[in-house]
């Protein structure tokens, strides 16, 4: 597969020419979402070659169950997976009797596909001749709806070219799917109804084991010369299929078109369960509209998100389309509507890592919600996490953990811990510092205290128990260590003293405490009903203050640096640019117990805890942190080129940071890690509109004020973007003679410009 095959534009993604070999590549490239649901850009003709089938609604999994070599106690029983939804895209096309197969063509001409990220649709072209030598042009435009979002809809346009011709659409639901990622080829899906009424069709079904009902619905109309045809000639009804037959005469040079709109309805969403009923509910909505009316609805909503989000880059076409396919596909992904979902690392554009929840919100996806949306957004995950706190206690509670101690899942649906690997299950717990960070952070930027006394501080309480109970006291090293863990470098499993983990843990510890001073002084009565509830006594705090004072860090006084972890400088030191290519990557080229014993890391890991606390360190220790850690970096985690874009930025090494920036914003679009098919990196997606603001903008929170550094690669002519700072949007423009600021609204606001106070005047002031 050509790894650059999409056409460089500034808003839109776009693929010319018809490859079999793109095709499942491109079903990722081209997803949609809307927030409640998501799809794969599976064609909706039949299609007879290689294609990787993907239809999702947020928050409805399947708890496969777990599988392993052998069972360790504490390992969780499932792998929650977010799984492939009935189809309900599907309108099998023929032509004079034959049925229109892009892999049986004899002649596919002038293919083109479109994401339009400004106006939120996918578009289909091409004129394909059939083994019955007759010829069709097809257009076909799809969207999800972001007003109507149970909603989706499809224009399916065809053309006879050469003579008149029968055209036959038959449009169908389909619960008779499976998953691509399954471990014992489990049964997922029951289906206990299909039906039919006129034009309209239903598919009622719900999940094994978990029980989520569904609907999955459909109704249709064919418009020619100006008349529409809402009456099926034919319907069939199977177990697990419903179909419905539309028949045309078609004159040369004359286009049928045929309108589907589909989606899903959920019983948690409706009261009473009657999900038909609902369902016709909304089809009776988006129908009465049409579809260009909810189109144009479309195209409405989606100027409404850029508004805000759009970052502009002038100069560079490549870096602009990359950063709108990340900002898109995010916006796509979440839009904080419902705290019961979150963003998985695939989205619904894929089922790998199962599409669960996973430390990457809180580390990565919180700051581009905080600044681009309402602060309600970014509280709802955090309301997320609050919610599953009692899983979080259970969760430590089955690997021996007491007293209210919590893990946060690797890996979860519901807060329960759904991660079959040892190494990440029980020892990649820095990620519940990500969670107290993200708290953190959340008032840092919003100026929103209420959560903490509210919700946030009872999260804090028994992450910072966990920490206590989980350090060790050392008589040799007179300190706390906390032994066998896995650092945020996955290619580092079962050591000791991750520096990452340790420090962040110290450092939630003695935020948690700093909190609870703050709730006990401010917040009385919150403070006696937490302390009362969780059993909160001084004695404790004073144990914990104990471990946080006493942790220890490995530390090389030859170097000068933090390492990261005890025994790193015993590893044979040899650099990435002394790798071999032929041995990239070394996750499908090496042994994984070649990896473990090899210097070389998957993603920033003690360079993760210099961007998050770089207030605790200088310039001079990021430089030289850097210098040593960053030529042993393979990045190999899509979450690995942000951070590093935002520290090389930082260092004013611009050419380098521009470099990460690439590989980051350009990450699937490239196919960098050859793996696009499987679906899109969208956590990682936050962490590039991250190297823009933070990286080459310089956003930071200093002293409770937005301060900025700006910088611009040599390659752009400007950027710009806007930030939401606790309801007042600020609009930052960087070229090449300096930085510009507009400030919406009635009042002034002071902020910090390389280090200097400036007083911004609105906008609407004279």
């Amino acid at each position: 597969m050509n790894k650059e095959y999409i056409k460089a534009d500034n808003w839109s993604i776009i693929e010319e020419g018809f490859k079999k070999e793109n095709v499942k590549s491109s079903e990722s490239l081209f997803s949609l979402g809307n927030g409640a649901m998501g799809q794969r850009a599976n064609f909706e003709e039949l299609y007879t070659g290689p294609t990787f089938q993907g239809s999702y609604i947020g928050g409805v999994y399947y708890p496969d169950k777990t599988r392993v070599g052998w069972w360790k106690n504490g390992y969780p029983e499932y792998f929650a997976k977010v799984i492939n939804a009935p189809n309900w895209i599907g309108i099998n096309v023929l032509v004079e009797g034959e049925a229109l197969d892009l892999n049986t063509c004899s002649k596919v001409d002038g293919f083109r596909r479109e994401l339009n990220m400004k106006e939120g649709w996918y578009r289909r072209s091409f004129t394909a001749t059939l083994p019955n030598k007759k010829t069709v042009e097809v257009t076909v435009t799809r969207f999800l709806s972001l007003d109507l979002d149970e909603v989706g809809a499809i224009e399916y346009n065809v053309t006879p070219v050469k003579e008149d011709m029968t055209i036959i659409f038959s449009p169908y639901l389909d619960s008779g799917i499976t998953n691509e990622d399954t471990n014992w080829d489990d049964k997922f899906w029951n289906t206990t109804k299909v039906s039919s009424e006129g034009n309209l069709a239903f598919i009622e079904a719900h999940t094994m084991k978990t029980n989520f009902e569904t609907c999955t619905f459909m109704e249709c109309h064919l418009h020619y010369k100006g008349k529409m045809n809402s009456t099926p000639k034919d319907t069939e009804e199977k177990e697990l299929w419903v179909g419905h037959t539309y028949e045309q005469k078609v004159a040369k040079g004359t286009t049928a078109s045929f309108q589907k709109f589909g989606g899903y309805t959920v019983a948690r969403n409706h009261k009473g369960g009657n999900l038909v009923a609902a369902s016709k509910k909304v089809l009776d909505k988006a129908s009465a509209l049409g579809f260009d009316a909810l189109l144009d609805m479309q195209k409405k909503a989606w100027a409404n998100i850029w508004e805000m989000s759009d970052i502009t880059i002038e100069g560079d076409t490549k870096a602009q389309q990359g950063i709108r396919f990340n900002i898109f596909q995010l916006n796509q992904t979440y839009l904080g509507k419902d705290s019961r979902l979150n963003i998985g690392p695939k989205g619904f554009t894929g089922e790998k890592y199962g599409g669960s929840t996973y430390w990457d919100t809180e580390a990565y996806c919180i700051p581009f919600y905080m600044a681009t949306k309402d602060h309600h957004v970014a509280r709802n995950l955090l309301k997320y996490r609050y919610n599953h706190l009692e899983k979080a206690i259970e969760n430590a509670k089955k690997l021996g953990f007491s007293n209210g101690a919590a893990l946060y899942p690797m890996v979860t649906m519901n807060g329960e811990e759904c991660h079959n690997e040892w190494e990440i299950t029980f020892e990649e717990i820095h990620r519940n510092g990500a969670i107290a960070f993200a708290i953190y952070n959340y008032y840092r930027f919003t100026g929103d205290y209420t959560y903490i006394p509210e919700m946030g501080l009872e999260v804090l309480i028994g992450i910072a128990r966990f920490w206590h109970q989980r350090a060790t006291f050392s008589k040799q090293k007179n300190k706390y260590v906390i032994l066998g863990v896995t650092g945020p470098n996955e290619y580092e499993n079962n050591v000791n003293n991750n520096w990452y983990t340790n420090y962040i843990a110290r450092w939630c510890i003695q935020y948690t405490i700093d909190q609870l001073q703050k709730v006990k002084t401010g917040y009385k009565e919150d403070y006696d009903r937490i302390t009362g509830y969780t059993k909160l006594k001084p004695a404790e705090t004073e144990e914990w203050k104990k471990v946080a004072d006493a942790m220890y860090f490995p530390f090389s006084e030859e170097l000068g640096i933090y390492l990261q972890q005890d025994g790193f400088l015993d590893k044979e030191l040899v650099t990435v640019a002394d790798l071999a290519k032929s041995n990239r990557p070394i996750n499908q080229k090496w042994s994984w117990d070649r990896i473990l014993r090899s210097p070389y890391i998957k993603q920033a890991d003690v360079l993760q805890g210099f961007y998050l606390f770089e207030d605790q360190f200088s310039l001079e220790d990021l430089e030289k942190h850097f210098d040593f850690y960053e030529p042993f970096t393979v990045h190999e985690s899509s979450l690995s080129p942000c951070v590093h874009s935002i520290q090389a930025a930082k260092l004013d090494r611009m050419d380098q940071a521009y470099q990460f920036y690439l590989r980051t914003s350009r990450l699937d679009l490239d196919d960098y890690n050859k793996e696009v098919e499987e679906g899109l990196h969208i956590t990682s997606m936050a962490g590039t509109w991250m190297s823009i603001v933070e990286g080459f903008g310089g956003m930071r929170i200093r002293n409770d004020k937005l301060s900025f550094t700006p910088r611009i690669p040599k390659e752009w002519e400007s950027y710009s973007f806007k930030v939401n700072f606790r309801n007042r949007i600020l609009k930052i423009v960087v070229d090449k003679k300096g930085c510009h600021f507009k400030l919406e609204g009635d009042h002034e606001m002071s902020i910090r410009l390389n280090g200097e106070r400036l007083v911004l005047q609105p906008t609407s002031k004279k």
